[in-house]
């Protein structure tokens, strides 16, 4: 029966490392888009520190590569130091997984004030040209999530740029994609978003914030399991060299 478990213990954390490897491209991947969608974001985002998260994972999944590596060699040798390592370094990388998961919350939580506090001063900056950033920003933000205005369609009646043009319009951005020759004159309300951008930019940034914090929690439990099996190869091996290898012929470390 001992034996039996040794066995399986040290199948699956082979296949845990291989699992590692998958997850470090995972990890790269949701930081990476974190990176790209927040570049969309960031007028209406200026704690910067928010992307503290996306910074870790990322190191987190270059280190699982490693880990991987070093687990499938010290597996494969059954060597009693790599394991140790392996063991030691995928409790460091649980712990920093823990960090992030508590900042992914931290921020989380900060994402409504941080909106709320800098979405008027971006439609403020509007000037309807696209090599303005803010500009950009809020035309981007506006036709990707079916929006108009911070509350509603109405808040552009406030912005310097619709009391200086003077034509009683909102931006082109503003505009229902099904609706031909829209002007975004304020004439026709209905062919305009109905929904403010404010709420919708918040919940897409706090969705950001969760991909974050799942990955590192499902990922997590993955190394719990990893750091579970390599301590019973461990603690079989310190007992009892003679058990058998995984591959016949392997040496003692």
């Amino acid at each position: 029966m001992g034996q039996c478990g040794i066995t399986s213990s040290k199948t699956v954390l082979v296949f845990l490392n291989l699992i590692f490897w998958a997850a470090a491209g995972i990890l790269c991947y949701v930081g990476a888009y974190v990176f790209i969608t927040y570049d969309d974001y960031d007028h209406f985002f200026e704690d910067v520190y928010t992307l503290i998260p996306a910074v870790i994972i990322i190191g987190v999944g270059t280190l699982l590569f490693i880990i991987g590596l070093i687990g499938c060699c010290a597996t494969i040798r059954e060597s009693r130091c790599g394991l140790a390592t392996f063991v030691l370094i995928l409790l460091l990388v649980f712990v920093t997984e823990v960090v992030v998961v508590v900042l992914g919350y931290i921020y989380r939580a900060k994402v409504e004030d941080e909106v709320n506090h800098s979405i008027q001063k971006v439609y403020d900056e509007y000037n309807g040209t696209n090599t303005d950033a803010p500009s950009r920003a809020i035309d981007y933000v506006q036709r990707q999530l079916h929006c108009c205005g911070i509350h509603n369609y109405s808040d552009w009646r406030n912005t310097r740029w619709f009391k200086e043009s003077r034509n009683n319009s909102v931006p082109v951005s503003c505009c229902k994609p099904n609706v031909s020759n829209c002007t975004g004159s304020l004439s026709r309300p209905g062919d305009l978003y109905p929904e403010g951008c404010e709420a919708l930019v918040v919940k897409k940034l706090k969705e950001i914030m969760m991909y974050i914090i799942w990955a590192a929690l499902t990922f997590a439990a993955i190394q719990m399991l990893g750091m579970l099996c390599a301590c019973v190869v461990l603690c079989r091996r310190s007992r009892d060299p003679a058990y058998e290898l995984l591959i016949t012929g392997g040496t003692y470390a």
